[in-house]
C-alpha cells in the first residue's frame, strides 16, 4: 500500500467511518477532525471549550484577533486563535457562531474556505436586531434561507435551541442528557454532526432536512434546553 496518504483521503475515510458507524469511538474523529469556529462568543466559545477537551484540534476566531487570543489561552489544550477566514480554512468542520444579519457578510468573506464542508450554523434571527432577514428566516425557515447566504457548503442546523447557560453547565450531566436537534439534507454531514454533539456532552436528535429546522428556530415550541425525550414529544418523532 502506498505510505503516501493525503491527508484528504484520510478524512474521507473518517468521515465514511462515521456514516458507517454513528456510534464510533470519538477517538476516531478527534484524530481526524480539525474544528474552526467563527463567531466564538457564549455559544461558539462554550463549544470549542467542549470540544478541545474532548481532544479535537480547534481554531477560534472572532470579530477582534485579541479577543480570541485570550479565550484560546484561557481554555489551553491548543487551541488556536485566528482570523475568520483563518479558521474556515483551518476546520475540516466549521461552527459559525454569530448574528443572523451577519450571515451574508461570513459567506461572501470566506466563500472559498467553506466550499464542500461541514458547516454547522447555531445563529437564530430576532426581528428587533436583524430586520427584514429575521423575518425572512422565521416565515420560510432558517433551514431554507441560509443555505442562500452560504452556498456549497453542507449545513447542518445544530445548537440554535439550547441555551449559552445549559450548554455550559448541563454538558456530560448525569442521567437523561440535555437533547440537540438537527436537520439538514446532507447524511454523511449529519453523522459527523451526531458524534460532535456527543462528544460536546449532549444528546443529538436527527429530525429532518433543512426544512424541518424550522420546527425548532426561534419561537417555535422545541426552540427550549429539553431533553430528546421531551423534543421527541413536542416534535412527535417516534423512538
Amino acid at each position: 500500500m502506498r505510505q503516501s496518504i493525503t491527508r484528504r483521503n484520510l478524512l474521507c475515510g473518517c468521515i465514511a467511518l462515521l456514516a458507517a458507524s454513528p456510534a464510533l469511538s470519538p477517538a476516531l474523529a478527534q484524530a481526524k477532525l480539525k474544528i474552526g469556529v467563527i463567531g466564538a462568543g457564549r455559544i461558539g466559545g462554550t463549544l470549542a471549550r467542549h470540544w478541545a477537551n474532548a481532544g479535537y484540534q480547534v481554531m477560534i476566531s472572532a470579530r477582534t484577533l485579541e479577543e480570541v487570543q485570550k479565550l484560546a489561552a484561557e481554555i489551553g489544550r491548543g487551541v488556536k486563535a485566528g482570523t475568520p477566514q483563518q479558521a474556515a480554512a483551518f476546520g475540516d468542520v466549521v461552527l459559525i457562531s454569530v448574528p443572523f444579519g451577519a450571515l451574508p457578510q461570513v459567506g461572501r468573506d470566506n466563500a472559498a474556505q467553506l466550499k464542500g464542508k461541514i458547516v454547522l450554523d447555531t445563529c437564530n434571527p430576532y426581528l428587533g436586531r436583524d430586520g427584514e432577514m429575521a423575518k425572512e428566516a422565521l416565515e420560510k425557515g432558517t433551514g431554507v434561507v441560509v443555505p442562500t447566504y452560504l452556498p456549497g457548503v453542507r449545513l447542518v442546523r445544530a445548537f440554535n435551541q439550547i441555551s449559552a447557560a445549559a450548554l455550559a453547565s448541563e454538558a456530560h450531566r448525569k442521567g437523561e442528557k440535555i437533547g440537540v436537534p438537527l436537520a439538514s439534507d446532507d447524511k454523511q454531514a449529519l453523522d459527523v454532526a451526531q458524534q460532535l454533539v456527543r462528544d460536546a456532552g449532549f444528546e443529538p436528535l436527527v429530525v429532518g432536512g433543512l426544512s424541518t429546522a424550522k420546527s425548532f428556530d426561534q419561537g417555535a415550541p422545541a426552540y427550549h434546553t429539553m431533553t430528546v425525550r421531551e423534543l421527541r414529544a413536542i416534535l412527535k418523532i417516534k423512538s
